[in-house]
Parts: structure tokens; C-alpha cells; sequence
């Protein structure tokens, strides 16, 4: 017999909690989905350092759904909510610095000393998966033995802290230093530490380019193979300071295969050359779905434009990524699905393998 929600919250029941209770009488259980033979939840604990001792639970939730009549694998991810405004500040006091202000003048280029290659990731609009290409190629790049940098300046829309599952506030002893944050084997920093996660950054050009400034060069970096910027979409403020004051290696192009996303991309490209950036090459991203009941494979978004896109524009393409619900329930509970093992992870892992025998990475 096929399970479904209901059987799977069932055995759930099962699975206790040190302090008492189980998770469905906890309500702890998020996100149930079931596919055919594939099962994915969520476990959510009240608290991000309550989170931090269920490892245990969680293999336990995964085992007793593995072991279910027609359950050829399960996911489970583990997380929490941000902490609400109001709640206790944490341990490691936020740095007295402002952030966002003006450019500051500068003579020689914003590259850190450590680092060895900057590689801007960008796109022509927003909703292709740039950030979550981005955050799974650094985690990918970093298990295979390159040290990795991951700088999110999508300042308006900031989320690799949530994809990469930190939620603290970088220190900065001096008021002038800031210590970056870490996670999954990569070097991080987004403006999104700096910021409470529901305030919005309404900030013209000017400070825009003053919070790269200082997420370029306050930060310790230290020795990185490659820093990775995921930056905002389009053709802004941020893109042209980075091309311009940081001596990039190059710019990896992200688009899906749908018609509207390409032309976008396309002025991309056009931005990158006007700005005598070297272009890696691009990568399809959403491009194709392969139904886990009967197999199919559908192409949601259409099938081959970033490869024709990349052919006509005389640039490498460097591979496709298919939709995937598991990579988006990794991405939302800070865990990148290229942290696991699964066809999702080997797929990124085969994209790090590429830029590395590029000589990108």
C-alpha cells in the first residue's frame, strides 16, 4: 500500500523527544511531501540551539520512514526560526560599524591580498535559482578541497544565510574588521548578518557600492582559492563597482531556458563585455523535471536555450541543473542539498569538477 501524509505522520508518532512528547505531538513536523517511493519533512525546533540537539532525533524520524513498506528513501531536514525581535542578544556582541555607507576613496583594486580568483555570479532578472547555484557550487567547490569564499551581495535581497543555514552576526573587535562566518566548509559574508532578517535595505547606488566596499575589504578573508559573488540580478550599481574595482577572474551567467529569462541574460552578457569582464560561461538552471511517480520528464521552462544561447555567443556551457523539490527543501532549512548525497549533490559536484579542471576555481 502506497503511504501517504497520514501514514507517515502515524509513524512519526513514534519517534520521542529527550524532553518527552514525540514530534506530531510536538507539532514539529513541517513540509510532509510525498512522491511515490520518496518521502521529505521538515523538523522544526523551537529554537536554533534546541535545533542543534536533535541530530539524533532526525536520524531516528529518517530511519522509521525508510523502513515503510514502499519508502525507497527519505529527506529530512532539520532547522528552526530565526529568532523574533526582542529575544535575547546573542553571545558574540554585533560589530559597532556602520554598514552601507558611501565609497571611500581607494587607490588599487578592492581584490582581498588572500585571495586567488573572484568569480561574480550573475543574471539578467531575478527567480532563476542564482543563489542557490551559487551557495551549492561554493559548498560543492569547498568538499572537493578548494578553500571558498561566498560573498552574498544581492544586498536587497539578501539569502544566503538562509541557504547556507547561519544566522549569526560576524564580530569585529576594532569597529573597522569584520570576521567572517562559516558554514558547510565556506567563507561567508552577506549584508543579511548585518541586518535584522525583516528590515528591508532601502539604500541608493552610492551606499549599495559602500557596503561591497566593505564586505570586500573589512572583511578577513584570508586565503581563499576562490571567492564567489552571488550578485543581485540585472545590470546595477553592484555588478559595474565589482567588474570595475576588483579585478575579477570572470562572470558565470545563470538563466533558465525560458525565452523572457534569455533575453534578460542576454543583456548580461552585453553588461560583462561593455565592462571587459571575461565570461566564464553559463549555466541552465530549472532545466528540466523529472516526475518521481512515472519518471517523465518534463520541461517546465523549455528545453536547450542556455546551451543555443551559449553556442551563439561563442561561450562555454557549463551544464544544466533540473528543478528539484529536495534541493529547494535543503536550500530552506540551511543545509545545500550539494552537502548531501544524492543525484542533486553529484550533479554539482560534477559542475565544481568542471571549474576546477578550468582552472576557474
Amino acid at each position: 500500500m502506497p503511504q501517504t501524509r497520514e501514514t507517515i505522520l502515524q509513524a512519526l508518532r513514534g519517534v520521542t523527544l529527550p524532553d518527552g512528547g514525540d514530534l506530531v505531538s510536538r507539532d514539529m513536523v513541517r513540509a510532509v511531501q510525498v512522491q511515490g517511493g520518496k518521502v521529505s519533512f521538515i523538523i522544526e525546533a523551537a529554537t536554533p540551539e534546541a535545533a542543534q540537539g536533535l541530530g539524533p532525533v532526525r536520524d531516528a524520524a529518517q530511519s522509521v520512514v525508510q523502513g515503510l513498506d514502499g519508502v525507497d528513501s527519505a529527506m529530512v531536514a532539520l532547522t528552526a526560526p530565526a529568532p523574533a525581535k526582542g529575544a535575547a542578544a546573542p553571545q558574540t556582541p554585533p560589530p559597532s560599524l556602520k554598514v552601507g555607507g558611501h565609497m571611500k576613496p581607494q587607490e588599487g583594486s578592492m581584490k582581498p591580498s588572500g585571495v586567488k580568483r573572484i568569480i561574480g555570479i550573475g543574471s539578467g532578472k531575478g527567480g532563476v535559482g542564482k543563489s542557490t547555484v551559487s551557495t551549492n557550487l561554493a559548498v560543492a567547490l569547498a568538499r572537493q578541497g578548494r578553500k571558498v569564499g561566498l560573498l552574498d551581495a544581492d544586498i536587497y535581497g539578501p539569502s544566503v544565510p538562509r541557504m547556507m543555514g547561519v544566522n549569526k552576526r560576524p564580530a569585529s573587535p576594532d569597529g573597522k574588521t569584520i570576521i567572517p562566518l562559516h558554514g558547510h566548509g565556506v567563507t561567508l559574508m552577506s549584508i543579511g548578518f548585518m541586518l535584522p532578517e525583516d528590515k528591508a535595505v532601502v539604500w541608493r547606488g552610492p551606499m549599495l557600492m559602500g557596503a561591497l566596499q566593505q564586505m570586500l575589504t573589512q572583511v578577513e578573508w584570508g586565503e581563499l582559492d576562490v571567492l564567489l559573488v552571488d550578485l543581485p540580478p540585472g545590470t546595477g550599481d553592484v555588478a559595474m563597482t565589482l567588474c570595475q574595482k576588483a579585478d575579477v577572474t570572470g562572470a558565470i551567467i545563470v538563466s533558465t531556458p525560458q525565452d523572457v529569462a534569455l533575453l534578460d541574460a542576454r543583456k548580461a552578457l552585453d553588461m560583462f563585455r561593455s565592462l571587459k569582464t571575461p565570461i566564464l560561461g553559463l549555466i541552465e538552471n530549472m532545466g528540466a523535471f523529472h516526475c518521481p511517480n512515472c519518471g517523465h520528464e518534463a520541461h517546465i521552462f523549455g528545453q536547450g536555450g542556455v546551451a543555443d544561447a551559449a553556442a551563439q555567443a561563442d561561450l562555454p556551457f557549463l551544464g544544466t541543473l533540473s528543478i528539484d523539490l529536495e534541493t529547494r527543501v535543503a536550500g530552506d532549512a540551511g543545509t545545500p542539498i550539494a552537502a548531501g548525497d544524492s543525484p542533486m549533490a553529484e550533479a554539482y559536484a560534477t559542475l565544481a569538477r568542471r571549474f576546477i579542471d578550468g582552472g576557474m576555481a
